[in-house]
């Protein structure tokens, strides 16, 4: 009961406007609860706004902004994770958003709206022609991964009709004609459950308590760590999906996706510590070309 009051609380607050405490976005600090313009920050936030619009690409401004030495507001090297979560983020139009809504914040706008809808729609436009380069290039994303309800692994195969390809993942018992009867679940659609697993991870990897439990596995050999060190790298991860090339968004799947259990009633989708411990420790590897290169 405690726990809904407080739930109940906090959403009437943020319908109202108010800030409910936490880091301040770049650009803003917080005076008497409230946010307040921090003026230098946010001329920096409004040229982040105007160079993305012309140039069209969080990797490359992401990548002049370091090389100039711009930092965050908790004084890192800004990356292109940082990008994306910046202009994505609605409170610089003076909006408050709580569980996917927004509400009219308290506090004053950073950019206007145009500027702020015209970011969208650069956006939009980027993620439609990456999803159709992606869908041509995609790896099986879940290849050794997925298992269907027999317990038996399903691999990734194709076939092309009319020129077009077509991707499924099918059960070892198909395969294995003596046991073909026995599987309630032959083949499925690659696309619709990679998209399937990829959103439940996405969602997962800011929920608290998969924050926690990458964080107990992470500070074992890093000193001093705290749950926001690993907390930032898992938020800034879910924005930059969109942004990585698939060979990359395969690697991650596998690094952090440990079994996913293929029913008729659904997917149950086992996560790797392990794998976002290794995230919280270096995150500049995920989605940064120069690291990739090294590797």
């Amino acid at each position: 009961m405690i726990g809904e009051r407080i739930r109940d609380k906090v959403a009437a607050s943020r319908k109202r406007g108010m800030w409910m405490g936490g880091h301040p976005p770049l650009g803003y600090d917080v005076k008497d609860r409230k946010l307040v313009i921090n003026a230098s920050e946010a001329a920096l936030v409004r040229r982040i706004f105007d160079r993305f619009i012309a140039i069209g690409s969080a990797t490359t401004l992401a990548n002049q902004l370091r090389q100039q030495g711009v930092r965050t507001k908790r004084g890192r090297l800004i990356d292109k994770g940082d990008i994306y979560k910046l202009i994505n983020n609605r409170v610089y139009v003076g909006e408050a958003v709580h569980k996917g809504t927004a509400y009219p914040g308290e506090h004053e706008a950073i950019v206007g709206r145009a500027q702020f809808d015209k970011v969208q729609a650069i956006l939009a436009g980027n993620a439609r022609s990456r999803a159709t380069r992606t869908r041509a290039q995609t790896p099986a994303l879940l290849k050794g991964l997925i298992f269907g309800p027999t317990g038996a692994a399903m691999s990734p195969t194709h076939t092309r009709r009319r020129g077009r390809l077509y991707r499924y993942y099918v059960s070892q018992s198909v395969l294995k004609e003596s046991r073909a009867a026995t599987c309630p679940l032959r083949r499925i659609p690659a696309g619709e459950i990679e998209a399937a697993v990829i959103a439940q991870v996405r969602g997962l990897l800011v929920t608290p308590e998969v924050v926690i439990g990458a964080w107990r596995a992470a500070r074992s050999e890093i000193e001093d760590l705290s749950e926001e060190d690993v907390r930032q790298p898992l938020a800034r991860l879910e924005p930059l999906w969109d942004e990585l090339f698939p060979a990359e968004q395969a690697r991650i799947i596998q690094l952090l996706v440990e079994r996913v259990d293929v029913g008729l009633e659904g997917a149950d989708i086992r996560l790797r510590v392990e794998g976002l411990a290794s995230i919280a420790k270096d995150p500049a590897a995920i989605g940064d070309p120069d690291r990739r290169a090294a590797a």
